[in-house]
């Protein structure tokens, strides 16, 4: 029987941290759709997501256009094919390499960074500290980085597509002699309106995914089951949105393409 009542305290223990969760993230939608805004804290997140990532965002995107420009040059050449190299290397950034692989690097340099501020800000009573003087900690904490992150990760997914574009064409153009005519030509040709649109409903899922999981993790670390307090504890919740937010964003990616295509 100790089976049984262990696999019911584990369902009842997530079903009760997903019904604070789903509340966390209306109260925070709530919270950010509604004046009066911290203009100047939403500037401070804007730099740190945003101005602060650009740096990981273009690395990684230009070698990503490189390794997608040297693979597909290889599996074009075979069918005499190279002039498509830009409309292979145009897709795969703007419907699901530049979407993910943005969102996974914010998630590793700004997402944990979130958790464990929310975290310790909890673990240190700061919240409630709030609470008690009746300022609304999901207001004043929580609405900026929801409104910088649905800024910001947007923007840097854009930035990775033409920045992996153009590693594409350096490694296509400049070392490979494709055609750097045809290598436009077949980007101009191959990505529309409907690309566009699914990498732009990506950003915005994944924005909501990366702020609400790592936000939400950090301000219910003392309710962790395992006990959330210590710097253990806020280490542990940072590895457990980090992962489970990366993990949502495949799966989601999943779904939308299943959706759309």
């Amino acid at each position: 029987m100790r089976i049984f009542k262990v696999i019911a305290e584990d369902f009842l223990f997530y079903m009760a941290m997903a019904g604070r969760m789903t509340i966390f993230f209306f109260r925070a939608i709530a919270a950010a759709a509604t004046p009066p805004y911290k203009i100047s804290e939403i500037i401070r997140q804007l730099d740190f997501i945003g101005a602060r990532s650009m740096f990981v965002i273009l690395f990684t995107g230009l070698f990503t256009g490189m390794v997608l420009g040297l693979q597909g040059y290889h599996l074009l050449k075979n069918y005499g094919s190279v002039a498509a190299l830009g409309a292979g290397v145009g897709l795969s950034l703007v419907r699901e390499l530049g979407p993910v692989l943005t969102c996974l690097m914010v998630i590793g340099r700004a997402g944990s960074a979130m958790c464990a501020e929310i975290g310790i800000m909890r673990n240190s009573e700061q919240i409630d500290a709030l609470e008690c003087m009746a300022i609304d900690p999901v207001r004043f904490l929580i609405a900026p980085k929801f409104i910088a992150t649905l800024i910001s990760v947007p923007l840097l997914i854009c930035i990775f597509g033409v920045i992996g574009i153009f590693g594409g064409y350096i490694v296509g153009v400049q070392i490979f002699d494709v055609s750097w005519g045809g290598y436009f030509q077949s980007l101009y040709d191959s990505v529309g309106w409907d690309d566009l649109r699914m990498g732009l409903w990506k950003s915005l899922v994944f924005s909501l995914l990366i702020v609400w999981i790592n936000t939400g993790k950090g301000y219910f670390l003392h309710m962790e089951r395992d006990g959330g307090f210590g710097a253990e504890g806020v280490s542990r919740a940072t590895t457990g949105a980090v992962v489970l937010s990366s993990v949502s964003i495949l799966v989601m990616d999943y779904l939308i393409n299943a959706l759309m295509i």
